[in-house]
């Protein structure tokens, strides 16, 4: 019995100086601090993130998109032009409506954006229904996907989570390319939004519907000599454009107010006859016949021109990189829910 005793007391004793022994080597040792997950801004985008607080958004946004182009269907690539600009500046956050002195929408750069009363009429109505629910940034995002439906274009889903943002300057709009930059400087401002060379080539695609002013394409139509007096008869040497192309777009643009179609063959569907105008020297602007021109984007438009549904189908890829981009503001603490587009929230 004793024995007995003296063994159970043996193994406390043991089992006590081990238990200390790992208590004093623990206390030693720094702990480990767990693994955080920190959510990027994209995380906090959801497909039903108006499921419960405003469930007939899209379908709002839907209808009063179809009605305003159904009237004009220029107004089409105009939305999406409208939304290209605003996610190029400062993410995609509505700072191209907010309408103040000094803000993008009023910038030089902005003079020819339209569609902002589209997106007005869109939020007075989701107001009715959801009072300061509906961002403006998710509605110019929804709108320019449904725009891009309605003249044939891919469907895409738009995740919802955007807020809209408190600062609008007009020198930052002025950095957005106009169609006369070089190709080096199109992938470098491209990469700093977190788009790549493909989505550089697939959303210039985007110019196969839309129009523009004949003042940004004279100066690849002619010479103009340094004195004011005129014009050469001799075509700018770097413009390569099509001889016959070029004699039309001269009749067209009498003026420079005057507007010319992108697209010089199928200006009102959404296809890949863009690409195939490029082969053709039917580039409209500088960029859209430097693509093609540039080793470095060449074999993608090539690609492109041969493949319409890889156009269809990069598109809308390339369009939820756009609107879901590095710089959105998602977190609670980030922006605001305007109650109108044009203006920032009163304090």
């Amino acid at each position: 019995m004793r024995r007995w005793c003296f063994s159970f007391l043996f193994l406390l004793l043991l089992v006590f100086y081990q238990l200390d022994g790992m208590a004093s080597s623990s206390s030693n040792t720094p702990l480990k601090k767990p693994k955080v997950n920190v959510l990027s801004p994209q995380d906090l985008l959801s497909v039903t993130h108006y499921l419960h607080t405003c469930p007939d958004a899209e379908g709002i946004i839907q209808n009063k998109v179809r009605a305003w182009v159904k009237k004009d269907y220029t107004l089409a690539a105009s939305i999406i032009r409208l939304h290209f600009h605003d996610c190029a500046v400062r993410g995609c956050d509505a700072s191209i409506l907010l309408n103040h002195t000094g803000s993008e929408r009023r910038s030089e750069g902005s003079k020819t954006l339209r569609g902002f009363q589209v997106i007005e009429e869109i939020k007075a109505e989701l107001e009715k229904r959801c009072p300061k629910t509906v961002s403006c940034a998710d509605i110019l995002t929804a709108a320019a996907r449904d725009a891009t439906i309605l003249i044939g274009g891919p469907f895409w889903e738009v995740p919802f989570g955007r807020k809209d943002g408190k600062v609008s300057i007009a020198r930052e709009a002025n950095t957005v390319p106009q169609g006369h930059e070089n190709i080096t400087a199109l992938i470098h401002f491209f990469q700093a939004r977190g788009l790549n060379l493909l989505d550089l080539v697939v959303l210039s695609g985007s110019h196969t519907i839309g129009r523009t002013t004949c003042r940004s394409i004279q100066t690849r139509l002619f010479h103009f000599n340094g004195n004011g007096n005129g014009r050469d008869v001799m075509p700018h040497s770097s413009s390569l454009l099509n001889a016959t192309y070029m004699r039309v777009l001269e009749r067209k643009c009498r003026r420079s107010y005057d507007y010319v179609d992108l697209d010089g063959t199928t200006p009102r569907k959404f296809d890949n006859e863009y690409y195939k105008n490029m082969e053709k020297k039917m580039g409209l602007l500088s960029t859209d016949q430097g693509l093609y021109r540039d080793a470095r984007t060449s074999p993608i438009v090539q690609a492109l021109a041969t493949q319409p549904d890889l156009f269809m189908n990069q598109f809308a890829v390339s369009m939820v990189k756009l609107g879901n981009n590095v710089q959105l503001l998602t977190a609670k603490n980030d922006g605001e829910i305007r109650g109108n587009c044009n203006f920032v929230n009163p304090p």
